[in-house]
Parts: C-alpha cells; sequence; structure tokens
C-alpha cells in the first residue's frame, strides 16, 4: 500500500531519530520535530497505523514506536531516489584518486580508509575488476637474482608485479616498448586475450624477449583470477559503544574476519547504483555498498558495514562521492 505524504513523513522522522538517538518515538516527539499540522491525537492513530502495515513495532504497552526492517527499507528506497553528493564532505577522496602514481592497492586501501574515518562504520572494499583497467605504460626492470620488476600503468594506478626470470637490461627495454606500442589504450582483459594474436609478429620482430612477454601475461592470468579486498576497521570502536547491543558488534566484527562471506555480501545487482541490504533482525549485519567503476568499467565493490540501526544517509551520501569522482576520472 502507497503511504500518503503524511505517513511517509512521519516514518521517515521517526527512522532518523531513532538512528540518530536510540530513542523511541511517540506521538508527541513526531508533533515537536516535524512541521505536520495536526493533533497529537491524529498523530498518535497514524502511528498505530504504521505499526499495523509493519513499518514501525512497539516496545512496550504504551511506549513509543521504534523502526522495524520493513521501516527501515521504506526510508533506505526513499533516501537513494534523492541522494546527492557534497564535495565538502570527503575532499581527500579527490586528492587520494589523483594520486594515480601510487599502487593500484594503495589508492584502494586509501579511500577505504577514508570512507571508514567519514562514516564511522567498518568499511571493506574488494577489487575483482583487474581486466577492465585501461593500460598506459608498462615498465619492465631487472633486478639481482634471475628477477623481473614489472610496473604496469593503468588509468586508476600502477601494478606490481615481480616475474621469476633472468632477462637482460636490452630485451626488458625491448619488452618494454613493445608492449607498451601494442597495448597502450587496451584493457588488461584485451591484452590478455589477443597477445597469442600477436606472437607471431612478436617472434619475427624480437626473438629474445618473448619468454619475458609470456611468463607476463602468465602473471596477469593469476592476478586477473585474485581478489583483492581490504578491510578498514576505523569505525569499529563505534559497534561497541552503549547505543549498539553487543551482539550486533559480535556479528558485524566476525564478518570482517570472514573473507568468504565479505565477498558475498560486496556482491553488487550491476545496475551501477548505490545498493542497501538492511538487516532482517538485531544481531545481524546492514551494508551499504556500490560499485567502483573508471570511465564506465566497473574495477571494485565498496561496502559499509554496520547494524540494522546504522547512518544510511551519510552513508550513502559518502560512497556517491566516492562513486562519483571515480566516475568521472579520465585517463590521461
Amino acid at each position: 500500500m502507497e503511504l500518503s505524504e503524511r505517513r511517509q513523513k512521519i516514518l521517515c522522522r521517526a527512522v532518523e531519530e531513532y538512528i540518530r538517538g536510540c530513542s523511541p518515538i511517540t506521538s508527541g516527539g513526531i508533533k515537536d520535530l516535524t512541521s505536520i499540522d495536526c493533533s497529537t491525537a491524529t498523530l498518535r492513530n497514524e502511528l498505530n497505523t504504521l505499526e499495523a502495515m509493519g513499518y514501525l513495532r512497539q516496545l512496550h504497552t504504551s511506549g513509543g514506536r521504534v523502526p522495524t526492517a520493513q521501516g527501515y527499507r521504506y526510508y533506505v528506497e526513499k533516501l537513494l531516489s534523492s541522494t546527492e553528493a557534497s564535495d565538502a564532505q570527503l575532499e581527500r577522496v579527490k586528492d587520494k584518486i589523483n594520486l594515480r602514481t601510487s599502487s593500484l592497492n594503495d589508492i584502494v586501501s586509501g579511500i577505504a580508509k577514508i570512507v571508514s574515518e567519514a562514516t564511522n562504520y567498518p568499511t571493506v572494499i574488494m577489487v575483482d575488476g583487474y581486466e577492465n583497467l585501461v593500460l598506459k605504460e608498462f615498465k619492465l626492470i631487472p633486478l639481482v637474482d634471475d628477477k623481473i620488476m614489472v610496473l604496469i600503468g593503468t588509468e586508476t594506478g600502477y601494478i606490481y608485479q615481480t616475474l621469476d626470470l633472468f632477462a637482460s637490461l636490452e630485451e626488458c627495454n625491448d619488452a618494454t616498448i613493445y608492449l607498451t606500442n601494442h597495448f597502450r589504450g587496451e584493457t588488461i582483459g584485451y591484452m590478455i586475450d589477443n597477445i597469442n594474436q600477436l606472437e607471431g609478429g612478436m617472434k619475427g620482430e624480437i626473438h629474445a624477449f618473448e619468454r619475458v612477454v609470456e611468463t607476463l601475461i602468465e602473471g596477469l592470468k593469476t592476478l586477473n583470477k585474485q581478489r583483492f579486498l581490504d578491510v578498514r576497521r576505523e569505525g569499529s570502536a563505534k559497534l561497541l559503544d552503549s547505543k549498539n547491543s553487543l551482539e550486533d558488534a559480535k556479528k558485524i566484527l566476525s564478518v570482517l574476519d570472514d573473507e568468504k562471506e565479505l565477498s558475498n555480501i560486496l556482491e553488487l545487482e550491476g545496475d551501477g547504483n548505490i545498493e542497501v541490504t538492511v538487516a532482517e533482525e538485531e544481531g545481524s549485519c546492514s551494508v551499504v555498498k556500490a560499485p567502483i567503476c573508471v570511465n564506465g568499467r566497473q574495477l571494485a565493490s565498496i561496502g559499509v558495514i554496520g547494524p540494522q540501526r546504522m547512518d544510511y544517509a551519510g552513508i550513502a551520501s559518502a560512497l556517491k562521492v566516492v562513486i562519483d569522482n571515480l566516475n568521472d576520472l579520465k585517463g590521461d
């Protein structure tokens, strides 16, 4: 059933007040906090109706109401339809994103840390879209002990790899020039899929560095199958404050230590928007998550994890800043 405008205002305010102060809302509280022009008795009837519809529940007879999971979900749906990014909230995100001379993992870890500090909740980033990174340059450097350092420059940051292979400085320089010339502007996925088509030309061009390229491709294939998972716990202390239940805190902290469960939690539906999963009951986790895309290609997902009673509005706004700025990022 569609809620009337008045019931929408009452429900949203009830949810916001409970998130802010963990205090059940009463008809008198609604009267004091809103500009709704009606009597306390009418507001009491509206609260009764919202309770009957499953959006609110009463903790004690004649006491105030608190949101149900259904009430939170309604609030979140209304919230996400009007969430706007505020540059003033997370200026440091822009600075971190602009540091494209840093490693990719350092950049995404830094973003997760900033979001966690800004929202006061634990934050997780999962990078699983390496194949979507657009290549800018390669640098191959011979090291001691028969190894090669590979720096792969992408539009987002550098990826570092070490290959267990001996190669001379000349072979490394030749491979650097060849790979940069042939794959600049292409994705890692494209390079993996199409390198075999160039083998003939590569062999004819410079046979000596063929094994360097083959070893690099195998390394990239392995990287592409891996997931980089970074967990930032800066907001964990908030879970233990007096307004949150111990069961909530225990559940969330246990999830942060379970990589498999975190990976499942961060899976997205794929529509490119902020998604919210509201915990069905106390003692379970809610998550606000979003895709991290660069030039329209998904690279990672970021999620903020908390209890059922968490600041969905603040978190959604913070993630909006991150995803909007990353979506605007262009390769040089």
